[in-house]
């Protein structure tokens, strides 16, 4: 049995400024440094992130790590400076590691969408050897950690169908959503118009395609109504502006990258907030958008009525007339748009973060043996 002074845990947070994952990184990070007065940490990041985070526990240090995700150098560098460290434990934050590493590790997988979607943007063949490494790598991740992490219980499930193993094995760690604290910042061309709205990433598991056919469909008897798409303006986004034009939809407006005082304008103002997605491991913008009061749609796909439980008004994705009905509902009926803020801000209300390190924190105990 570990002792409770001797355990040392690794926490790979090479993802701590990306996306989806920095943001449960981050949020595990300040948790863990307010609940765990037990263990002492190491933190990996990538050398240009050193100086965006610091300790605020004596117990977590913060250590250069130089090897990228998905590279020879991860499976061999990283490996090697896992030895020389000697962790008790290793938590990577996602499925990225050196598969060769033989210690204790904990792993969060938080979907299997990589795994069975394209990306358009990429290079055909490159990125089909590309997703057969990641299938593999999941594959084997899943089996060789002593214990994996997923954000919902449909995650889990999945995980556990795909990789053949004990559903025992992983434990269900459910994300938050953060309120926007940033004064509201008015988009001007939006002001006093009435539109529905999506923020995030064009990637075809997204499902904007549909939603922009959805929309055409909705217009029709909501001629004014303009549906706004927030997000960077990348390949995809420029290919979907491209899509829009050739089918003549009106009152799209894309708005590229948004501030977080745009974006909670957006949430408070919006006749509904839309998520078409096809896959998801856990769906926060649609919980953020709950928490400031925006009225949410949603496709009924994976793990989506998981988390918006009875918060949302939900469609079949595939189905872009049911999408448009549904959207319709909520624009068109006060009373059921007010009821679904009221029960989307009790959903929002119900998840926290501390929780989620609570919860890790047992994770690795039960690990260590502790």
């Amino acid at each position: 049995m570990t002792s409770l002074a001797s355990s040392k845990i690794v926490i790979d947070a090479r993802e701590l400024n990306g996306t989806g994952t920095g943001t449960y990184l981050k949020h595990l990070l300040s948790d863990l440094q307010k609940i765990d007065d037990q263990h002492s940490y190491i933190v990996l990041l990538r050398s240009k992130d050193m100086d965006d985070w610091k300790p605020s526990n004596k117990r977590f240090t913060k250590v250069a790590c130089r090897f990228k995700e998905f590279t020879f150098g991860e499976q061999l560098g990283l490996w090697r400076q896992l030895h020389k460290i000697k962790p008790d434990l290793v938590h990577f934050g996602m499925v990225q590691q050196p598969i060769g590493y033989q210690g204790k590790v904990v792993t969060t997988m938080n979907d299997l969408t990589t795994a069975r979607f394209r990306n358009p943007a990429k290079n055909w063949l490159i990125f089909t050897i590309k997703q057969q490494v990641y299938k593999l790598v999941n594959y084997i991740v899943a089996h060789k950690s002593a214990h994996l992490i997923t954000y919902t219980e449909f995650v889990k499930d999945d995980v556990a169908r795909y990789a053949n193993i004990n559903s025992r094995k992983i434990t269900v760690t459910h994300l938050a959503a953060d309120e926007i604290t940033d004064k509201p910042e008015e988009i001007p061309e939006l002001d006093g118009k009435d539109f529905i709205m999506y923020v995030g990433s064009s990637h075809p598991h997204k499902n904007l395609d549909r939603l922009v056919d959805a929309f055409i469909l909705l217009r029709q008897d909501n001629p004014q109504l303009r549906l706004v798409l927030a997000g960077k303006r990348n390949y995809l986004f420029k290919r979907l502006e491209k899509r829009v034009a050739q089918k003549g939809a009106g009152n799209v407006i894309f708005t590229g990258f948004v501030s977080e005082g745009q974006l909670r304008w957006l949430y408070e103002h919006t006749a509904a907030y839309v998520f078409p997605s096809l896959s998801e491991g856990f769906g926060l913008p649609g919980l953020e958008a709950m928490m400031h009061g925006a009225p949410v749609v949603s496709s009924s796909a994976t793990c989506l009525p998981e988390v918006y439980q009875d918060g949302a008004l939900y469609f079949d994705p595939l189905d872009a007339n049911d999408m448009a009905e549904k959207i319709n509902a909520v624009v068109n009926d006060e009373k059921l748009a007010h009821s679904l803020v009221q029960k989307g801000k009790k959903v929002a209300a119900s998840y926290s973060w501390q929780h989620t390190a609570e919860q890790t924190l047992a994770v690795y105990k039960e690990v260590l043996g502790e």
